[in-house]
């Protein structure tokens, strides 16, 4: 017998859950009709989102990501799954992006004074990293996936800062399903993907921010349903030296902070994972060779770039005008 039109659908609810983590916050606007138990949901997001802190954290001494870095070369180190598919991932969009995306920055960025070790630029240390650096992780570090496990088959300092939060939103994403949400928006420090459109609809509206340091102002907004999108810029992280302003994402080529023209990358992608590594691969690249990069991997990316008479648009896919 088919259902009265008062029994198809109990009426949805606005509500919006969040936590700290991974030296920010975690959020998610739910629409949830009364059968979704928010306070299971919240706990199930926290533990989401903490695990992904406790495995690739650089900053905790004792995540699976440290242990990695520690363990001596050619010595396999059993890691949880979670792990290895976050780092197949960044070899993955390493080689595709020619190395503008490196994983294998961890004791450049600790050199320039944005990890966990030093506050400042340090000359000695960041000679020292140069001369060290790593061509690639590709044939530095093994991974086996199948037995769960990796090696470092030479020296190596790994940092997945540049896709850990996408990949946390993503699990966000996962237990908001699982738990029968189809209508929500997960987001982790400026990360974000939408689970379904609004209950109403309408798909979610998510503000793109101006790149401007100090100051909060909308340049834009995103539509997105089913959806990630991230953005990676030079104005929220960064230390001032004088008049030298350093931006906390690194050049892997240059050995050095990341200095273009470009002031923020937005990329969407099916996965925030895959949207954040990609933001952060054409924010190095440059607004040439990121350009054409963008170009081949027909993603949809959106460049703000600083010019003499102000920034400057440049969209490619949806955000092509």
């Amino acid at each position: 017998m088919p259902k009265m039109s008062s029994e198809l659908a109990a009426p949805c609810k606005r509500t919006t859950l969040h936590g700290p983590s991974m030296g920010t916050r975690w959020s998610a606007s739910v629409d949830a009709d009364s059968t979704v138990d928010l306070v299971a949901l919240r706990q199930d997001l926290a533990a989401a989102v903490e695990q992904v802190d406790a495995q690739m954290s650089p900053w905790k001494p004792d995540s699976d990501l440290m242990r990695l870095n520690r363990a001596p070369l050619d010595t396999w180190v059993a890691l949880p799954a979670k792990l290895l598919e976050v780092l197949d991932c960044a070899l993955d969009v390493q080689r595709l992006s020619a190395g503008a995306f490196d994983p294998c920055v961890g004791a450049l960025v600790n050199a320039w004074g944005f990890g966990a070790v030093r506050d400042a630029p340090d000359a000695q240390a960041i000679r020292a990293v140069r001369n060290a650096m790593p061509r690639s992780a590709d044939d530095r570090l093994e991974l086996d996936r199948p037995a769960s496990r990796a090696r470092m088959r030479a020296p190596l300092q790994l940092d997945l800062c540049g896709i850990a939060k996408g990949y946390a939103v993503d699990r966000m994403a996962a237990v908001l399903q699982q738990h029968g949400v189809r209508h929500a928006l997960a987001s982790l420090d400026g990360e974000l993907r939408a689970v379904g459109g609004q209950s109403n609809g309408a798909p979610w509206a998510v503000a793109l921010e101006r790149p401007e340091a100090g100051r909060r102002a909308v340049h834009g907004v995103i539509e997105l349903e089913d959806l990630a999108v991230a953005t990676s810029g030079d104005y929220r992280r960064f230390l001032q030296v004088g008049d030298v302003h350093l931006a906390h994402t690194m050049d892997a080529q240059r050995c050095a902070p990341v200095d273009n023209a470009v002031a923020s990358v937005t990329v969407l992608a099916q996965t925030c994972m895959q949207a954040d590594a990609w933001a952060t691969a054409l924010l190095v690249a440059g607004p040439d060779k990121g350009l054409a990069m963008a170009k081949r991997m027909g993603l949809d990316v959106l460049f703000l770039l600083r010019r003499a008479e102000g920034l400057i648009e440049l969209g490619l896919g949806r955000f092509a005008r």
